[in-house]
């Protein structure tokens, strides 16, 4: 009988560490988690077409567009081309945090980027970060066309599909800090 309580309770043991390590949030993941969380990321952000940029207008309430974003490089930084005399631009001289959110092509997850944005008018810059196709958006491109960089501070993924789940509870998605030295 003793035997069988021990073993039910290193099942239990057992049960409840991988719940919490794989399900649930930690502030300390561990390197290999933290790859692959933002492996996803990136599956899910170069997958999708769009995302929304949300901004904070004047008033402090959050403002959503639909954005054509560069792929994101690095540690999921976003570049976008912007019209310089757009409101989203005032908005992020006003107050430059910035949340962006992707929506993954099955729709089942997500990923959803906090950050700041960066307003980048360097010519070299915005001939890099150019699309032909935005010609006729920008007919003054030198001063009609600017560059929104957005440095995220961290990162929160869901992805049924690739088994990226919330805690059981609180539906809490996985979290990961990012760009610590920016």
């Amino acid at each position: 009988m003793n035997s069988k309580k021990t073993t039910s309770y290193l099942i239990i043991s057992l049960f409840l560490f991988l719940n919490f390590n794989v399900a649930g949030q930690s502030n300390d993941l561990q390197d290999s988690t933290r790859i692959n969380l933002i492996s996803a990321a990136k599956e899910i952000m170069n997958s999708a077409s769009y995302c929304a940029l949300i901004t904070l207008d004047e008033e402090g309430r959050p403002r959503a567009r639909v954005m054509d974003p560069f792929k994101p490089e690095g540690e999921l930084i976003v570049w976008f081309g912007t019209n310089s005399n757009s409101r989203k631009v005032s908005q992020i001289k006003n107050d430059p945090r910035a949340t962006l959110y992707y929506l993954d092509n099955d729709a089942s997850g997500y990923v959803m980027i906090h950050g700041m944005a960066h307003l980048v008018d360097d010519p070299m810059e915005k001939e890099r970060r150019w699309k032909d196709e935005w010609k006729s958006f920008y007919p003054n491109k030198p001063e009609g066309y600017l560059l929104i960089k957005v440095v995220p501070e961290w990162m929160e993924i869901l992805s049924t599909s690739r088994g990226i789940l919330g805690d059981k509870i609180t539906w809490q998605p996985p979290i990961v800090l990012l760009n610590p030295e920016e």
